[in-house]
């Protein structure tokens, strides 16, 4: 069983869990926030529980810290949308995991009466391979956001666009090394273990 939730990454010199955002909302927000492994210069992750984060949650976030921060909507470890916002309201997206992001946002036709046995059709195949193409076009501008975003969060990212596309193409079991292998990757500094703490 994988992990449903998001995955809130922003730099600020106090703990995240001291953001307004997490004492002013729903009461159930606190109780269900985790601490990731910190990166040095302020950089933290905080791991939520399913359902408790709302967009606008990021821009608030942005206000607080100052700084650059982004958020994985994660759906079973297997799945995930990250969205990133800068200081200036500049955003980015991008999938990670395109095989199963491709699954997850194909459409069924209406005529489908039961779902379960149109997934194991070709047609559902063929749909998936089209929604995996659009998904494919979208990388290069994803990857171009996601190094503008690192910019702007006043990072030197070592990578060259070719890498961000290709790890934004990559497939792993688990969709949190993902993150954090583009967070590495966008040339934030690395934590001292990039698995979150059980």
């Amino acid at each position: 069983m994988g992990f449903s939730g998001h995955l809130v990454f922003a730099r600020s010199e106090r703990p995240l869990l001291e953001a307004p955002l997490f004492n002013s909302t729903d009461p159930g927000l606190r109780d269900d926030v985790h601490e990731w492994q910190q990166r040095p210069g302020g950089w933290q992750t905080l791991q939520l529980e399913q359902g408790i984060w709302e967009d606008e949650y990021l821009s608030t976030l942005v206000e607080w810290t100052g700084a650059p921060a982004c958020v994985a909507d994660l759906s079973d470890s297997s799945v995930a949308l990250v969205t990133g916002l800068d200081t200036n309201g500049n955003r980015w997206q991008a999938w990670l995991n395109l095989d199963n992001a491709a699954a997850l946002l194909v459409e069924e036709p209406e005529d489908v009466d039961d779902v379960s046995l149109w997934t194991t059709t070709p047609e559902f195949e063929e749909a998936i391979g089209h929604k995996r193409a659009e998904l494919d076009a979208e990388v290069p501008a994803d990857a171009k956001g996601a190094l503008v975003w690192a910019s702007a969060a006043g990072i030197q990212a070592a990578a060259q666009q070719p890498r961000i596309e290709e790890l934004l193409r990559a497939r792993e079991t688990f969709v949190e090394e993902l993150f954090d292998a583009l967070l590495d990757e966008l040339g934030f500094p690395e934590a001292a273990h990039s698995a979150p703490q059980p």
